[in-house]
């Protein structure tokens, strides 16, 4: 065996250790945790936009106009659009955070990506809706990880 192919092979083990200990639950799980709180920041911060100010979940006169005027082109009646949208962002931002629902959660917020990537703002793929889309597609295929309620409920239902 030349001196190169001993290097490669002792590279190759370091990266496979390296691999081996960023995979382990406790890393995985502080990394699920921060993209749960990361991804449902965005959101909060959105929701937290339609209400008036001030108030726990009163929603604004700007809301419904927004939703009547500019985002008009979602096919929904436009005062349940700006509900649904606000409700949304409140509620799955929450259950993401406490890692409870977090497929579920993920999900839903996947596709109010999709509702705002194709009716509201196409042009903002590459810039927005893609690096949403694969946080949510990370939590939906992973799950919350070991710092999620939902792991609570997994052990329970087992028990």
């Amino acid at each position: 065996m030349s001196a190169s192919n001993g290097m490669g092979a002792n590279m190759l083990a370091l990266y496979d250790r390296a691999v081996a200990a960023i995979s382990a639950r406790l890393p995985e799980g502080l990394i699920l945790l921060f993209l749960r709180i990361a991804f449902a920041g965005v959101f909060w911060r959105s929701g937290r936009t339609k209400v008036e100010e001030g108030s726990l979940f009163s929603i604004s006169d700007t809301t419904y106009f927004l939703f009547a005027e500019e985002y008009s082109s979602v096919p929904l009646p436009s005062d349940l659009a700006a509900v649904l949208a606000t409700v949304s962002e409140h509620l799955f931002p929450v259950l993401l955070v406490l890692g409870l629902f977090t497929r579920l959660s993920a999900l839903a917020l996947l596709g109010m990506t999709m509702v705002i990537q194709v009716f509201v703002y196409p042009e903002a793929w590459w810039q927005v809706h893609a690096l949403w889309v694969a946080m949510a597609l990370a939590l939906i295929v992973r799950g919350g990880g070991m710092f999620a309620l939902d792991r609570l409920l997994v052990e329970k239902t087992r028990a």
